[in-house]
């Protein structure tokens, strides 16, 4: 019966609802910041490797807050999620997933650049996202507690169990070992980082993301680099199976969108209101930076991460045949172009990938926990609860805890949606801001008080300059 509801609701809410409110959303960011996401390229990469951005004394860096959204953004989603996504919606998903980062590159600018506007210094480090922004910009904080203990729950627990299930099938497909075992150990390895504190996060993350990235890219270009004949021919089938001109296992246009934005949000989180936790902990002048670095991110995760699966899954034709799904349909696929040995290698990445989202995903509950109200003994259980999410996953067959995830992802994204849409002014100010100071030959300070933004306590006289906003 609760299966049953659970489904309907998806099924209405992916179906109808969250498909026109992204796309909706992305578009009208997309023009009224005249696409920044396009414009800003280059700014982007600027912003990221300033020297100010990589090292900020004992705050967060901006390089390192980046590190910790793609955490979260590359991990089961790009590798899983788009074979689920190819095998329920054909080559066709692979197209929306594209639409969903291109426009969400601007939805996901505002709600980190909102984030970094609303949020909060607490002893070690600034925290933030939508449950702090919904509250001082929006000042609901009801709303806020609903949206902090939704996140909580999908982040923390509901998606670690999906992460730890993915890391467990691959190594069970791989080495033949017991989910059991590798439970244990991911288990362990969660506790160890996520009782280190938010720095520790930051300083996993800024070293596994960009490692686990690189070599899965490298490995993504040997592919096609092998089957380069085949590349304006996957192209075209991607093309029109988006559109319904072209058939594929999981039927036309209707299923092609769906998985498409659905997995595409699953993997880059534009607009869902997860990455902006990460955003709201670096440390710069203008909030605007930060939602330049966020941006990428997500052009990051998916037109590079993702496509990299899909090319892989998608040239080897095995998804054809329905015999194989998920993590192993990868798997198969790559030693199909490679080997066996690739059974062992996406063995590697998957855990790389799942377990560096675990430990983002974690921090972003731990944030909207106190967010709710400050309290070690929370924290502490939440922890907890967090590693026995992790061992379950390992060892239970999940297919309703994925749909109970796509519920609960849905839910908090409709909240973000509203809340952003709402406060989308507020950020268009601030990019005003960072253009006119940027044409002016200055790197740019924000100052709330000159635009009227009121609630911003991390800003203001008394914290413009770069020492004192660092602490």
């Amino acid at each position: 019966m609760l299966e049953t509801i659970v489904g309907f609701l998806n099924q209405y809410l992916w179906g109808y609802v969250l498909i026109a409110g992204l796309l909706g959303i992305g578009l009208y960011f997309s023009f009224a910041t005249r696409f920044v996401q396009f414009r800003y390229l280059g700014e982007m990469t600027r912003v990221l490797f300033e020297k100010s951005t990589i090292t900020d004394g004992k705050s967060i860096s901006s390089f390192k807050s980046f590190c910790i959204g793609a955490a979260t953004r590359i991990g089961t989603g790009n590798l899983a999620g788009v074979a689920v996504a190819i095998g329920l919606g054909g080559p066709g998903a692979v197209f929306w997933m594209w639409i969903v980062a291109l426009l969400g590159g601007a939805t996901s600018f505002i709600e980190s650049t909102l984030a970094q506007v609303y949020k909060i210094k607490d002893k070690s480090a600034f925290r933030g996202g939508p449950a702090y922004y919904i509250q001082k910009g929006l000042g609901k904080r009801w709303l806020g507690i609903i949206f902090a203990v939704l996140i909580a729950l999908t982040f923390g627990l509901i998606f670690n169990s999906v992460q730890s299930n993915t890391i467990s099938a691959a190594y069970e497909n791989a080495f033949n070992l017991n989910g059991t075992m590798i439970g244990i150990i991911i288990t362990v390895l969660t506790g160890l980082v996520i009782f280190g504190g938010v720095h520790r996060i930051a300083n996993v993350s800024a070293v596994v993301v960009p490692i686990m990235a690189v070599l899965y890219i490298i490995l993504a270009i040997v592919v096609l680099v092998l089957n380069v004949g085949q590349i304006p021919a996957m192209f075209a089938l991607i093309v029109k199976s988006a559109f319904g001109f072209e058939q594929a296992i999981g039927g036309g246009i209707g299923a092609a969108i769906m998985n498409g934005v659905k997995r595409g949000l699953f993997s880059n989180e534009a607009g869902m209101g997860s990455a902006p936790n990460a955003a709201a902990t670096a440390s710069v002048s203008h909030p605007a930076k930060q939602g330049f670095i966020q941006t990428l991110g997500v052009f990051l995760d998916t037109l590079i991460v993702c496509s990299a699966t899909a090319f892989i899954i998608l040239m080897s034709g095995l998804y054809k045949t329905g015999e194989v799904a998920g993590i192993q349909l990868l798997q198969d696929s790559l030693g199909d172009h490679v080997g066996n040995a690739a059974t062992i290698f996406i063995a590697v990445a998957i855990f790389l990938f799942a377990f560096s989202s675990i430990i983002g995903s974690y921090y972003y509950g731990e944030t909207n926990i106190e967010f709710i109200k400050e309290s070690k003994p929370a924290i502490f259980t939440y922890r907890l609860a967090t590693m026995a999410m992790v061992m379950v996953g390992a060892i239970l067959p999940l297919s309703f805890v994925w749909t109970l995830a796509d519920l609960f992802m849905a839910l908090m994204t409709l909240i973000n949606l509203i809340a952003i849409g709402l406060l989308g002014k507020v950020a268009f100010k601030v990019l005003k801001d960072y253009e006119m100071q940027r044409k002016e030959g200055k790197d740019p300070v924000f100052d709330p008080e000159k635009l009227g933004i009121e609630n911003t306590e991390c800003w203001g006289a008394e914290t413009r300059s770069k020492k004192d906003i660092a602490g």
